[in-house]
């Protein structure tokens, strides 16, 4: 008898790690599969993430009707037996309806100037420099607003929190403890 694959949420801010955690967390799990929330194109969602926030970041207001179907394909599709799902998605439990498929939330806690590091050397790698101007720009008048919601809301309502700023195999190192700790 199959039993239901485990859905795994990986939290942080962008540039937090998420999509290198659930990457290297892949090749320890065996018959596991994952999900980024980043693939998809919500077609209800908030366009001003600022905005969002700023009127009191209501997570149910996504519609992550795609991303939901796409768990509950991989959950009823017993061809795979897969033992794991993993999602790089943003909220933990805080969209109700994604809540009731997750059955453990991780968020990384990374300083957030390790973060933006991160994400310039990622995201403007071949930019000129006006862009990571512009982008900074924004970071500091409205953006680390979204980035502090995270910290105040996902944090919290997370499994367990691990430093960010560890080495990636210290990282994914605990979450396997702590899996099996808890008889993921």
């Amino acid at each position: 008898m199959n039993r239901k694959p485990r859905v795994i949420s990986i939290a942080a801010v962008s540039g937090g790690g998420k999509t290198t955690i659930t990457s290297q967390l892949l090749k320890y799990l065996n018959n596991s599969t994952s999900l980024y929330f980043d693939d998809y194109e919500f077609e209800e969602c908030p366009e001003d993430i600022c905005k969002w926030v700023d009127e009191g970041a209501d997570y149910n207001e996504w519609n992550l009707t795609p991303l939901i179907q796409d768990i509950k394909l991989l959950i009823n599709d017993h061809t795979q037996s897969l033992n794991y799902i993993l999602l790089d998605y943003p909220f933990a439990y805080l969209h109700n309806r994604m809540g009731e498929y997750i059955d453990f939330s991780i968020y990384i806690d990374t300083p957030l100037d390790i973060a933006m590091a991160r994400r310039i050397l990622r995201d403007f790698s071949e930019s000129p420099i006006d862009d990571v101007r512009n982008d900074l720009t924004n970071y500091l008048s409205r953006g680390r607003t979204a980035y502090l919601e995270m910290e105040r809301t996902v944090k919290p309502n997370s499994d367990i929190v691990i430093d960010g700023s560890l080495p990636m195999t210290v990282i994914v190192n605990h979450i396997l403890e702590e899996m099996s700790k808890r008889g993921l």
